[in-house]
């Protein structure tokens, strides 16, 4: 990681506050809000943010990983990704649409709610304007608060991957990079990936 992790013994009485609250939802203060705790102030919004658009949002609980994977491939930001492949499955994404997804390839779904979705969000994601049609489908499938906690769920799962890119976060020990074309913190080319090893 490019910053180094604030020991607990060196937080500021807020930053203890919120590292505190955040190991008290998640288990422990890890990955990215061991950057975000260098703006105390952001890293609460930002929790609580996050928080929302995992646990409490009005889409479905594997709508809520897909859209997690989808920002994160955007982003090539393997933390998230390693961090919430598993879930993404067990919630009902089927293996092979995240397969599709890590290897950038077009993903085939079992019904028109969740095909809806996915091109709603890659629409925005890729060529940040949806077409009528792609929203149309989407708002009949999901309503507007649906889209619009689509649209916050992608917004703060972009954050997240520009966060763990920016600062190189360190992937989870004994997980491997997620994406082919991605090998530490750079991009590279599909054939080159095939013969890499582990990033440095």
């Amino acid at each position: 990681m490019r910053l180094p992790i604030i020991d607990a013994a060196e937080m500021t009485e807020r930053q203890q506050e919120i590292a505190s609250r955040i190991a008290g939802r998640r288990g422990a203060v890890r990955g990215p809000f061991r950057v975000w705790l260098n703006s105390p102030e952001l890293c609460e919004k930002v929790e609580a943010l996050g928080a929302f658009c995992r646990f409490e949002s009005s889409l479905p609980p594997h709508l809520r990983e897909l859209s997690l994977l989808l920002a994160a491939r955007n982003w090539d930001a393997q933390y998230s990704w390693n961090a919430h492949v598993d879930k993404a499955v067990e919630s009902g994404v089927p293996a092979e649409v995240v397969r599709a997804i890590a290897e950038n390839r077009e993903p085939d779904f079992d019904n028109d709610a969740d095909t809806a979705f996915y091109r709603f969000a890659t629409e925005v994601l890729r060529n940040h304007f949806v077409r009528d049609e792609t929203f149309a489908a989407a708002l009949a499938h999901f309503g507007a608060q649906g889209l619009v906690d689509t649209i916050g769920a992608l917004g703060n799962f972009t954050m997240l991957g520009m966060c763990l890119n920016a600062f190189q976060v360190d992937l989870q020990a004994g997980r491997t990079p997620p994406f082919p074309d991605i090998r530490g913190y750079a991009r590279v080319s599909a054939a080159v990936a095939v013969g890499a090893g582990a990033p440095e």
